[in-house]
This record gives C-alpha cells, structure tokens and sequence, in this order.
C-alpha cells in the first residue's frame, strides 16, 4: 500500500551539496582536483536504459546523464555525502559542475511489488515528518562518526501531495547542515510501477525551490 511504502521512506538517506570547493570524502586527502574529477566524467544523452533495465530515461534537451560510478564520485569527491547505492544522475547541462547554482537528481529504485494508491489522501503527514526527522538526527549521527558533516532535516520545504493520475508522489525537504550554512534541499519525486518504486531526488540549495519544483515536471 501507499502508506506503506511512504512510512518506509521515513529512514531513506538525504543529501546535500557543497559549495564548489573539495569535499574531502570522509576524512581521506584528495588524490585530484574537483577540476580533473568533473573533466573525467562520462555524459550521456537523449535516451538512457538503467541498470538491470529497471526504466528507461528520455531525457529531454538541456538534460545529461551520469552512470552510478561517476554519480558516487560527485556525491561523495565532490558534496561530501557518505557512499549510497543509486542508478545515476541527471544534471543540466548548462550549468558547470563547479558552480554554486549546480544541482542534480539521484535516481534509486525500492522493489516493493506493486504499490496500490488508493489510501494517499489517509497518509498523516505531520505523524510522517515527526519520524522522518527522528531518523535524519540518528543518520547525522552515523555521518559525523564516519568523518562526514552533520545534516537534520528541519521540515517540510513543500507538503507532500500525491498526483493520482501519474501515480507520483512528491514531496520537498529542507534540510540543515550547520546552522550558520543556507540550508539544503532534497526534492523527491516518488514514481509508483508494477513491481516497486523509481525514486527522483533533486540535490540543491534551498533558494533554489522555484527552479527545481519546475524542472522535476
């Protein structure tokens, strides 16, 4: 069920993006620059099959795509977040890699079997903050043990609404790094399919809402 599958996601890591500066990977010296990192980077375009064909991405122009290798290698070299499985990433095109308005979608993948909609609009989501955010403190914790910087998630950056007809969930969290810092912001696109669920998380700063809650359409 909906619910289900939402109160599941209440433990799902989060991400943030650094300024273009190097991200020290946990603690460990940087064997190269964040330039030579981004000028080894594979780009592809148009129409991209996931891996163990999971879905098929057409991108659309102004879009491109990192396989999970170079995506691990952006996450982790370059904004600082601790190893996580993922599919790859889509990025602008027209925005360097470098730059402080760079942003990026992680692509993941539950297979939970089919997932029925029909109870969305039973979903508390205020009782789904609460937990959410008790497991953001608990993952903090575990980042900070492994070398990494804190990051809370502080509420709800956009409520989440659930469009029945496409059968996504979407949702946007505001996140907190260190209090002096502007905060971060996790926008998650949920896609319900037959056998699990394909999830789109949009890495960004937070005054970049109105950009991103665009471009996820």
């Amino acid at each position: 069920m909906l619910k289900h599958l939402v109160r599941a996601a209440a433990a799902a890591w989060l991400f943030v993006t650094l300024a273009p500066a190097w991200a020290d990977g946990g603690g460990q010296q940087p064997q190269m620059t964040p330039q030579q990192i981004v000028a080894q980077l594979h780009f592809k375009t148009g129409k991209i099959t996931l891996p163990n064909g999971i879905a098929t991405l057409d991108l659309p122009p102004g879009f491109r795509y990192l396989d999970p290798q170079d995506s691990q290698r952006v996450l982790v070299n370059l904004w600082g977040n601790p190893p996580s499985h993922n599919l790859g990433m889509i990025f602008p095109s027209d925005i360097d890699m470098l730059s402080q308005d760079n942003w990026g979608v992680v692509i993941t993948y539950r297979e939970d079997g089919h997932v029925k909609d029909d109870d969305a609009n039973k979903i508390n989501y205020d009782d789904l903050l609460k937990q959410m955010k008790e497991s953001s403190e608990e993952e903090s914790k575990e980042r900070v043990k492994k070398g990494y910087g804190p990051l809370t998630l502080a509420g709800w950056a956009e409520t989440p609404h659930y469009d029945q007809p496409s059968h996504k969930l979407y949702w946007a969290l505001d996140l907190v790094a260190e209090p002096s810092e502007p905060h971060g912001l996790n926008y998650k696109i949920r896609v319900l399919g037959r056998r699990g669920v394909l999830v789109l998380n949009a890495i960004a700063g937070m005054d970049q809402l109105p950009v991103i809650k665009g471009e996820m359409q």
